[in-house]
């Protein structure tokens, strides 16, 4: 069964989805190949999409401005909107997929009316949201009444679908897609990689984290830990970035109450590992990352330095709707403080399978 991603390099949730769908059709003895349709058409489309990371890095805030342009530009709306649309179409001919997932809310109208009219009408077409719950970020793009399937990791992400105009029949909630190894049960070789960085399970223990375009606050939140005078360790991802990893390296090396560890690009299996052996995490609430902690049931404090995406509104939403208290921190400074009054306190948590099997029967069902 041939299967054709479309995805778009906007943030870091689409592609995880999108890699994440891929390694599991692969492992359901399917082909998979996934396509950047707006970076690989259009010389513009690509510059919107760097647009948005570098919107992300500096100001979050500006997000609403750009969010609401594209929602009322609707500029991927038709086929006859689309530059570069030859390009599409023919990369589609040489793949000859059988069935088609968009993880991206601006590949599924304008694309997916080419796919129709220039390749085939019996190819399938399917949606799949990262989104947790509704909110002012939930892009009116996700709906398209023509798919042939919307699938959302919560039921909150399938009603918000049906009030945009997705047919309910067409809806399904399957649960998180994640890589392989968030589907793994918790065991004891995976709590042992305190030890492997050389870290201690008795000492509190926090994880930095950062989005795939390197956006994090690490030096700010270490050096209000490091003036509070607190015992604790910090294992700090920088990801693909270099800068801030060599920063970290060299500027807290050694250090009497405090261990920093920085490491840069990690794999799911590297990733699960951590969440489950952390205290704490702080991460922006991205539909990525707040998906993860709920699957390992690992405490979370979001960070909304610099203000909220419309986007993660919607996540922030899901907690709101689960959780007593949604742990937010404006200032970075003022990370430990709230780590301290979070103490003793439950995470918010769901239960998955060994494996996301609604949503792989459901696409295969839609093979013809």
């Amino acid at each position: 069964m041939n299967l054709l991603i479309l995805s778009a390099s906007t943030g870091g949730g689409h592609d995880m989805r999108a890699y994440a769908l891929r390694d599991w059709w692969h492992q359901r003895g399917g082909t998979a190949v996934i396509h950047h349709p707006l970076e690989s058409s259009f010389i513009g489309y690509k510059f919107g999409c760097n647009l948005y990371n570098l919107i992300q890095r500096k100001l979050p805030l500006m997000h609403f401005g750009y969010f609401y342009f594209l929602e009322y530009a609707s500029m991927h709306r038709g086929p006859k909107r689309i530059i570069g649309s030859k390009r599409f179409v023919r990369f589609c001919r040489s793949i000859n997929p059988q069935i088609i997932v968009s993880v991206h809310s601006h590949l599924n109208h304008g694309f997916f009316e080419l796919i129709k009219r220039d390749i085939s009408k019996s190819i399938s077409f399917a949606v799949f949201s990262g989104e947790l719950a509704d909110g002012i970020g939930f892009s009116r793009h996700w709906v398209n009444p023509f798919n042939d399937l919307f699938v959302g990791p919560t039921q909150e992400c399938c009603i918000a679908a049906q009030k945009r105009g997705m047919p309910p029949e067409k809806c399904l909630m399957s649960g998180p897609l994640l890589r392989r190894s968030f589907f793994q049960k918790e065991n004891l070789h995976q709590k042992q990689v305190l030890d492997e960085l050389g870290l201690k399970k008795s000492v509190p223990t926090y994880l930095l984290s950062t989005g795939a375009n390197g956006v994090n606050k690490h030096q700010i939140v270490i050096d209000s830990i490091m003036e509070r005078g607190k015992y604790c360790q910090v294992i700090a991802l920088c990801g693909k970035n270099k800068s801030t990893l060599a920063t970290l390296n060299e500027k807290y090396r050694n250090l009497d109450k405090i261990k920093v560890i920085p490491l840069s690009t990690i794999d799911d299996k590297m990733m699960v590992r951590l969440l489950r052996a952390v205290d704490f995490v702080f991460a922006r609430p991205g539909a990525g990352i707040s998906t993860e902690v709920l699957v390992t049931g690992t405490h979370v404090v979001f960070d909304i330095s610099g203000g909220v995406m419309p986007q993660e509104i919607n996540n922030l939403n899901y907690w709101k709707k689960h959780s007593s208290f949604v742990p937010l921190c404006k200032n970075p400074r003022q990370l430990p403080v709230i780590v301290d009054n979070l103490r003793g306190t439950s995470p918010l948590s769901i239960k998955i399978d060994e494996q996301p099997r609604v949503l792989l029967s459901a696409l295969e069902s839609l093979v013809k």
